[in-house]
């Protein structure tokens, strides 16, 4: 079976990391990888939108800049020293915002996984997350979603975090990527609980128990640290592991929120240096 892969790029350096990074994660299986940019002129986006005229000259002059710019990325990958024969890649110019331009992609050509940079073209030092990419995780709700920082290591990840309060149980379904991704990777699941009490209530347990029927035939295991903070918890976890990817479920977004809106975000090592996994929540 072949992968469906969609490669969001607007040409920055982030972007293109992003790109490396997927083909390692899936160089042993054979893969359709879409490279995507989605272009607009320096118009408002609903106005230039409205407006879009294919004989217009600023419309034609953005064309071919994105157009051109996934030529040049294209080129890279073709000559890049580790080309991998199981990798195809297929170019895609579309005019339209970022994220309703995935969404209508991933439904054409049943995406399996979304990839994308953490920073956009302006690569802001003071961003942990970019824009766009906050947008992806958030907004993308039929496709689970990667999220490549540029730091990021080109490497299987060894270790993968996942962070669970155990207060909500999960499907299969739901997980099914991260496990496909950890058997693919040799990878073992760090099943992280930030302990808020001492023990773990009667529906926790339960929780618990469902997650490891749902775990096995992966490589996992449990750890439990005590911390006021889920952010400085995997932050932790991370650093002491040495772990490549952390792993999460947008339930809601409750966890996901309090990494956007956390004030002390861009302090948060992990999330320049590892590849955020965003699963969702099939109940939503």
């Amino acid at each position: 079976m072949r992968h469906k892969i969609l490669l969001a790029t607007d040409f920055s350096k982030n972007s293109v990391k992003a790109i490396h990074y997927a083909r390692e994660l899936y160089k042993n299986d054979f893969c359709d990888f879409y490279l995507l940019n989605a272009f607009s002129t320096t118009r408002p986006i609903l106005k230039s939108l409205l407006q879009a005229n294919p004989e217009g000259e600023w419309y034609q002059t953005a064309k071919l800049d994105s157009e051109n710019g996934l030529a040049k990325v294209f080129d890279i990958i073709a000559l890049n020293d580790n080309f991998n024969s199981k990798h195809s890649f297929k170019v895609i110019s579309t005019y339209n915002t970022v994220v309703d331009a995935i969404k209508i992609i991933v439904d054409e050509k049943d995406i399996e996984m979304v990839v994308v940079g953490t920073k956009g073209e302006t690569d802001a030092l003071t961003t942990s997350f970019g824009s766009v990419a906050v947008n992806v995780m958030e907004k993308i709700r039929n496709c689970p979603v990667i999220v490549v920082p540029n730091k990021a290591q080109l490497a299987l990840p060894r270790d993968i975090v996942f962070p669970t309060s155990y207060k909500t149980h999960y499907k299969r379904r739901e997980l099914n990527y991260l496990t496909n991704i950890a058997k693919s990777c040799n990878a073992t699941i760090v099943v992280l609980h930030i302990l808020e009490q001492d023990e773990l209530d009667k529906r926790q347990l339960e929780n618990k128990k469902l997650l490891q029927e749902i775990l096995k035939g992966t490589d996992y295991k449990f750890h439990n640290v005590s911390s006021d903070s889920v952010l400085s918890a995997v932050n932790i976890c991370v650093e002491s592991r040495s772990s490549g990817m952390v792993a999460f479920i947008n339930r809601k977004h409750v966890f996901f929120e309090s990494i956007l809106t956390n004030p002390m975000v861009k302090e948060i090592s992990f999330q320049l240096n590892v590849p955020i996994l965003a699963l969702h929540d099939l109940r939503n």
